[in-house]
C-alpha cells in the first residue's frame, strides 16, 4: 500500500519543497535540472503573492517563489490539469515578476535572471509532443542565439517520461521519475544513489505526518479528486450537449449545402463550443471547491477572491452552504 505524499496535490507539493525545512531539496532539485550551467549554493523563499500594478490590477499567485543567493528568481508551478493559454499564463507570471523589480527614480533596468519551472502533469499541444523538457529562452530566430538570459522557462511534461526506475541514468531522471510515481511508492527508490532520496522519504511518509497536516493533505487530495471527477463530468457532458448541437447545427446546414458536410461541420463546431463550456464549468467546480477550503481555515472574503476569482457574494453563498 502507497505510503508516500501525492506530490500533485497543492498541499502536497508545497510540503515537499516550499518549506524551509525542505529547502534543501529543493536546492538538489534546481541544482540537477539546471546541471552544467550553474549550482545554488543556497535560496531564500519570497512572498508567493505578486501585487498588481495598480488596485484593479488581480495578484499573482505563485506555489513557490524564491531567490538563489546569486540573484536568480525563480517560480516553481505544479499543474495537474491543463488549461487554455497555459504557455501564456507562464509568460505572464515570469514577466510581472521582472517587472516588479523596477526602481522609482533613476534606474538603468538591469533586471535580475527569472526562471519558471512548470510541472505539468498533462500534455500541451503547443509545446514539442514527445518531449518531457521544453526550455524556452529569448533567442534570435535565424541562428538560435541566446540573446538575453533574463528570462527562462522551462516546461516539464511528465507524462512523456516512461523510464523504469533501472533505466534511469541520472540524478534529473530519478527526481522525475520519483515525482512522476512517489504516490504509488511502498518504497523510495534510488536511497543508496543519493542522500536526498532518503530525506525526500523522511518529508513525504504519510506516518510521519501530524493530524492537522494530514487532515489539509486529505482536504488537498479531495480537492484534486472532485476537481477531476468535474472535469471529466464537464468534457462528457460538453461532448454530448456538442453532438446533439452539431447534429442540429449540421442538419440545418445541410439542407442548404449538402447533409454530409454540413454535418460534419455542424458535429465540429458544437463538440468544439460544448468542450468550451465544459472545461470552463470544470474550473469554476474547482475554485468553489478551493474557496470551501480556505473558508474552513478561517480566510477572508478578500483572499478567497484572489486566489479564486469568485465573486463575494458567490463566496458568501458558499460560506452558507456550509453552515
Amino acid at each position: 500500500m502507497a505510503q508516500f505524499i501525492n506530490p500533485f496535490s497543492d498541499w502536497g507539493f508545497k510540503h515537499i519543497f516550499g518549506r524551509e525545512i525542505s529547502k534543501d531539496l529543493l536546492i538538489c532539485f534546481l541544482n540537477d535540472l539546471f546541471a552544467g550551467e550553474f549550482v545554488i549554493k543556497s535560496l531564500a523563499f519570497g512572498n508567493k503573492e505578486q501585487i498588481g500594478l495598480s488596485k484593479d490590477s488581480r495578484e499573482v499567485i505563485f506555489d513557490i517563489y524564491c531567490t538563489t543567493d546569486e540573484g536568480k528568481e525563480i517560480i516553481v508551478e505544479m499543474q495537474n490539469r491543463g488549461q487554455e493559454h497555459f504557455i501564456d499564463r507562464a509568460l505572464y507570471y515570469t514577466s510581472r515578476v521582472i517587472v516588479n523589480q523596477g526602481i522609482k527614480g533613476e534606474w538603468d533596468y538591469d533586471i535580475r535572471p527569472v526562471y519558471t519551472i512548470c510541472f505539468m502533469n498533462f500534455v500541451d499541444p503547443l509545446l514539442p509532443l514527445g518531449k518531457l523538457r521544453t526550455d524556452m529562452i529569448l533567442a534570435d530566430k535565424d541562428n538560435g542565439k541566446m540573446v538575453s538570459d533574463k528570462i527562462r522557462m522551462v516546461y516539464l511534461m511528465l507524462p512523456f517520461f516512461e523510464k523504469t526506475e533501472t533505466e534511469c541514468e541520472n540524478d534529473f531522471e530519478r527526481w522525475i521519475f520519483v515525482l512522476k510515481n512517489m504516490n504509488t511508492f511502498e518504497r523510495m527508490p534510488f536511497l543508496a544513489k543519493n542522500a536526498v532520496f532518503k530525506k525526500l522519504a523522511e518529508i513525504s511518509d504519510l506516518r510521519t505526518l501530524s493530524k492537522k497536516d494530514m487532515d489539509k493533505y486529505e482536504d488537498s487530495i479531495r480537492i484534486m479528486r472532485d476537481a477531476y471527477a468535474t472535469y471529466k463530468y464537464a468534457i462528457k457532458t460538453g461532448l454530448e450537449d456538442g453532438r446533439k448541437q452539431g447534429l442540429e447545427e449540421g442538419m440545418a446546414q445541410g439542407m442548404e449545402k449538402g447533409m454530409a458536410q454540413g454535418m460534419e461541420k455542424g458535429m465540429a463546431q458544437g463538440m468544439e463550443k460544448g468542450m468550451e463550456k465544459g472545461k470552463a464549468e470544470a474550473e469554476r467546480q474547482k475554485n468553489i471547491e478551493f474557496a470551501k477550503l480556505m473558508l474552513s481555515d478561517g480566510d477572508s472574503t478578500e483572499k478567497i477572491q484572489r486566489y479564486t476569482g469568485l465573486t463575494a457574494e458567490e463566496i458568501n453563498e458558499i460560506a452558507q452552504s456550509l453552515h
